[in-house]
């Protein structure tokens, strides 16, 4: 890495913790992503980013659809583990949890959510290890005020450590 570059001070910028969901062929799968944000107000967009090697990614790509579930900071290490930590090819990640299926079809991940939405694609940019994917929200849902998990509280309170998929993954050493 650059030595002109402080991962410290990268760390310093704000993250939310979300799981990213999608269906492809009647197959669901989902990930958690600190690489979420709303980028436009009218219409509605909002901005993605997944590393390639993810199952989520590719069947994104080819469905052009997803959710994101805004995450509580009560949330348990199982459920992040359940979607940061295992790969949707080798399991059900909807099993044993409390989810709807959008008006896109995507699967919307409704334990330990505070808010929810789903869009449409409108733009992808390929990025060197990422794919970003801007869509345009066609349903959102309030579901409980609570405060949002950080990815600052992820690392504090929870402990918890990046998967090597992660854009943050650098951080792991801090």
């Amino acid at each position: 890495m650059d030595s002109n570059i402080d991962m410290k001070a990268l760390f310093k910028m704000t993250y939310g913790m979300y799981v990213v969901s999608t269906v492809w062929e009647g197959k669901l799968n989902g990930q958690i992503a600190n690489a979420a944000m709303q980028i436009t107000g009218e219409p509605p967009c909002v901005a993605v980013c997944l590393n390639k090697q993810n199952l989520t990614t590719e069947m994104l790509l080819k469905s052009g659809v997803f959710g994101v579930s805004i995450l509580e900071l009560d949330v348990p290490m199982t459920f992040l583990g359940q979607y940061g930590f295992k790969c949707g090819r080798n399991i059900d990640k909807y099993c044993n949890v409390n989810y709807y299926l959008g008006e896109t079809g995507v699967p919307i991940v409704t334990d330990w959510a505070i808010s929810t939405f789903e869009a449409k694609v409108v733009h992808v940019l390929d990025l060197p290890t990422h794919v970003l994917f801007v869509g345009e929200v066609t349903a959102s849902k309030f579901i409980k005020e609570a405060a949002p998990l950080t990815y600052a509280d992820y690392h504090t309170v929870k402990k918890g450590k990046s998967p090597k998929t992660a854009p943050t993954f650098g951080f792991n050493v801090m």
